[in-house]
């Protein structure tokens, strides 16, 4: 298959389990659609998944034919299943098969050097009472911003409130201003 030689802009939305993430991630999303940009979207699972089911044929495909790459064709859609033996990292799937987007929005990935938008519930806080966000970790200037709604946050980069009505304007005018700025340049 053929590789892309360039990485499109990217951000990560991080955050502990049920903060939200995938909330965010759409709506973000969403929102960069609107405003006429190309968007992608990668989700990180720690666990497998099938997007067929055992009675279809581009299961047998893949489990019994033992097929390296599947791809399922539809009028109006597309999808690509491929084996492999060490998972590729967001920058790498992006580059690979998503090189023409403007943006791409990851939900997970903390790990990883992409700039990330922490978004903190409250009400999910129960056990961890404290953002992902540590101003004395390395990982800290990966961070743009931490999206809120509790009252009282405050940290060494943007809190965004989920209280105020254009909070995800806000967020978006970060994601084309710090990420995109390449591309929201030449628009």
């Amino acid at each position: 298959m053929p590789q892309a030689s360039t990485t499109p802009p990217m951000v990560a939305i991080i955050g502990r389990k049920h903060h939200g993430k995938t909330t965010l991630t759409v709506r973000l999303a969403a929102e960069l659609h609107r405003r006429a940009y190309r968007v992608m979207t990668i989700k990180h699972g720690s666990h497998t998944f099938d997007i067929d089911p055992e009675t279809t044929d581009t299961y047998r495909h893949y489990h019994e034919g033992h097929a390296e790459r599947v791809a399922m064709s539809a009028p109006d859609k597309f999808a690509l299943i491929e084996r492999w033996i060490e998972p590729l990292g967001p920058e790498e799937i992006a580059r690979r098969y998503m090189a023409d987007a403007d943006i791409v929005v990851c939900e997970g990935f903390k790990q990883s050097a992409l700039p990330k938008i922490e978004v903190f519930r409250l009400a999910a806080a129960e056990h961890e009472p404290a953002p992902l966000y540590d101003p004395e970790s390395p990982q800290a200037s990966t961070y743009l911003a931490i999206v809120t709604d509790s009252p009282d946050l405050t940290a060494e980069i943007p809190v965004i409130s989920l209280a105020t009505p254009d909070w995800l304007d806000t967020v978006a005018d970060l994601v084309e201003r710090r990420v995109m700025r390449r591309r929201s340049a030449s628009r």
